[in-house]
């Protein structure tokens, strides 16, 4: 079983997809830190996407990532990324960087490949990004994309970078969120927005607890299909 989980910044989508996984045993991929750790690159070795695309896609193939604690953790080789990954700056750049068609289709592969292993290994998995059900797996079993109003998704983002010791004013992520969200929905690769048969949640208001339920109520209509 594959379940696809998409939506914007702060909606909540990897709160619910990490909690998920854990209540099927499912893998959790997230495929947005596959996109953090090449937008780190692309910082660090002070690649520009609009100008340095060529590199960043290299680095995008050849880059040694890999997941531990059930996807939880990212590294590349043995560095342990979790942290770097995800700050205002490269929360800013990822975006950039999943406009480039080349590095989308390079790591598109990689999570289709991700999913297919977990289900093999463990009989499904758990996808959350922001194009998982329209392009990644758009045949997947269950489709989920979580909404949150944009207030409620500022707070959200500002008290996760508050608890990581980084002082962000609601004003400054509400505008950070606001400019992803234009580059999501607006690039010409695999825009954000809910496939067809998408099922829409709203999750302001909700517990976690409250999200996961309502998900586990597709899964359980899908295993009964």
């Amino acid at each position: 079983m594959i379940i696809a989980i998409d939506g914007p910044a702060g909606a909540g989508k990897s709160s619910a997809a990490k909690a998920l996984a854990q209540s099927l045993n499912f893998i959790y991929i997230d495929t947005g830190a596959m996109y953090r750790a090449v937008a780190l690159t692309a910082i660090e070795q002070g690649w520009d996407a609009a100008h340095d695309g060529a590199a960043i896609a290299e680095a995008a193939r050849e880059l040694p990532l890999h997941f531990a604690d059930n996807g939880k953790s990212t590294f590349i080789g043995d560095r342990n990324i979790s942290a770097e990954i995800r700050t205002p700056e490269v929360s800013l750049a990822a975006s950039k960087v999943a406009a480039l068609p080349t590095v989308r289709e390079i790591l598109v592969d990689k999570q289709r490949k991700l999913g297919r292993q977990a289900e093999n290994d463990c009989g499904g998995a758990v996808l959350e990004g922001r194009d998982i059900q329209t392009v990644v797996f758009p045949r997947a079993d269950v489709k989920v994309f979580l909404l949150a109003s944009p207030i409620t998704r500022a707070a959200r983002r500002q008290q996760e970078w508050v608890q990581e010791g980084k002082k962000v004013l609601l004003d400054d992520a509400k505008a950070q969120l606001n400019e992803r969200d234009q580059r999501d929905t607006e690039r010409s690769a695999a825009p954000m927005h809910p496939a067809e048969d998408a099922h829409l949640i709203a999750t302001d208001g909700l517990t976690l607890d409250q999200v996961v339920a309502r998900i586990m109520d597709l899964v359980q209509e899908a295993r009964a299909t």
